[in-house]
């Protein structure tokens, strides 16, 4: 895997700006590999969340097809 595909981990940072709830439903594999992460890095689920949801938004590309 190159290495601007990593998807790295960082130390915790104070929360700032409002923020709220949104519901998913994920796969429990999903679920449980989110899990071990957090495990890990001392990260909530939801924080990790938020981090895989922003490193795809930051590459988002909309295909015109």
């Amino acid at each position: 895997m190159a290495e601007q595909d990593k998807f790295i981990v960082t130390q915790r940072k104070p929360a700032v700006g409002k923020s709220s709830v949104v519901s998913v439903r994920l796969p429990d594999a999903t679920i449980q590999r989110l899990e071990e992460i957090a495990s890990k890095t001392g990260r909530t689920r939801n924080e990790l969340v938020l981090m895989c949801i922003d490193y795809a938004l930051a590459r988002l590309e909309i295909s015109e097809e």
